[in-house]
């Protein structure tokens, strides 16, 4: 069997679909009669190959989405039918995708059609319509994904749910942390402070419904607790809009925009944080919730979204549009030590069900099953 990887479109591991490919790379059974190959840019050689090293061709395609797309939309056919694949995986549809096969195919989805549907072109609506449409398996990632599909005209059949893991040799637990400074190079963070890690790519991430949440928050209190947001600075109209916000706070000196955060820092970002808070709207998934609930802290998030279905029952859930309620849980959580203590608890029980390796065995269960059927 001879399976191909596109890892076209996966931001080269800085974003939540190159997170996903890697920790299913790295996770999976390398079996003797399973022959795995990674196809992609020459930037991605080394990128997901840091556990199993797998056979990656490099393609001289520019580091430029539309051209990536043209070329899945005209000229990946024959790519394929000359590598002799058995099948296909697709890990990024919202970004590439081609409209038409001739090899077996799963593809991956860890968002909603309806969130790519408010940003993209209608070309490639088109596009990525008919490759859903002719798609031998689709892999979502969560109820609600799966739902999205069936409204958006997928047929259910072609539909499979497995959830997404955490890689807890890295989110675990950190037991007394009693350093005053997380230092993590080039940044020191002086504690304490909440945490929101996430690409900064569009307003239903609502991170300025949390800054106005956090100034409330500082008003009320009176403590000293920052504010620090994580993540790629994906779009640079809508990180303006949150850089503008926040130089013009009355608490600008307690608002960290760290950008782009390496994943495999985050667990030490997490560990040192009073809580996690997550208020975006528009999560398929939202693994950095479950992330944060195996590194032991309380978490606080939105419910809407997929969330209420993938965190369960630890976390505090708020209306992202009511930021005094936002602000006062913020309180809550710091003000109310038994709350805490049996959110904590609750948290990590429930995140320890999330495993890669699961994932990685379904999936490639899956594969062989559709490769073995004639």
């Amino acid at each position: 069997m001879k399976i191909g990887i596109d890892v076209f479109g996966c931001n080269h591991a800085r974003s939540g679909v190159g997170s996903y490919l890697l920790n299913i790379l790295s996770n999976l059974p390398l079996e003797k009669d399973i022959s795995i190959e990674l196809f992609g840019p020459e930037l991605d050689r080394y990128t997901y190959n840091s556990e199993n090293e797998l056979p990656f061709i490099s393609l001289p395609i520019a580091d430029n989405l539309t051209i990536q797309r043209n070329w899945h939309r005209r000229k990946i056919r024959k790519f394929l039918k000359k590598r002799k694949y058995d099948l296909v995986l697709f890990p990024a549809p919202d970004y590439v995708i081609p409209k038409k096969y001739k090899h077996k195919n799963v593809i991956v989805v860890n968002t909603t059609i309806t969130q790519v549907l408010k940003s993209e072109k209608k070309r490639y609506i088109r596009q990525m319509k008919k490759g859903f449409q002719h798609a031998t398996k689709i892999i979502a990632a969560s109820e609600y994904i799966k739902q999205d599909l069936i409204n958006h005209g997928i047929s259910s059949k072609k539909i499979v749910i497995i959830q997404n893991g955490i890689d807890h040799k890295l989110f675990f637990p950190t037991l007394n942390y009693a350093e005053d400074i997380v230092q993590i190079n080039p940044f020191a963070i002086k504690r304490p402070y909440f945490i929101y890690a996430t690409r900064l790519s569009e307003e239903g991430k609502n991170h300025l419904s949390l800054i106005k949440a956090f100034e409330i928050f500082k008003t009320n209190t009176g403590f000293s607790h920052r504010l620090v947001i994580a993540g790629d600075f994906a779009n640079p109209e809508y990180v303006e809009k949150i850089q503008r916000m926040v130089v013009n706070s009355n608490f600008a000196s307690d608002i960290f925009l760290l950008g782009y955060f390496p994943h495999e820092s985050l667990p030490k970002l997490f560990a040192g944080a009073e809580a996690f808070i997550f208020p975006s709207d528009i999560e398929g998934v939202g693994l950095p919730v479950l992330e944060a609930m195996a590194c032991g802290i309380p978490v606080l998030c939105s419910n809407k979204g997929a969330l209420k279905e993938v965190a369960g029952d630890a976390p505090k859930y708020f209306n992202s549009a009511d930021v005094f309620e936002i602000a006062d849980l913020m309180q809550d959580v710091i003000e109310n030590p038994k709350m805490r203590e049996k959110m904590v608890a609750k948290g990590q029980k429930y995140a320890a069900g999330f495993d890669w390796q699961i994932t990685a065995n379904k999936t490639l269960e899956l594969i062989k099953n559709l490769i073995s059927f004639k």
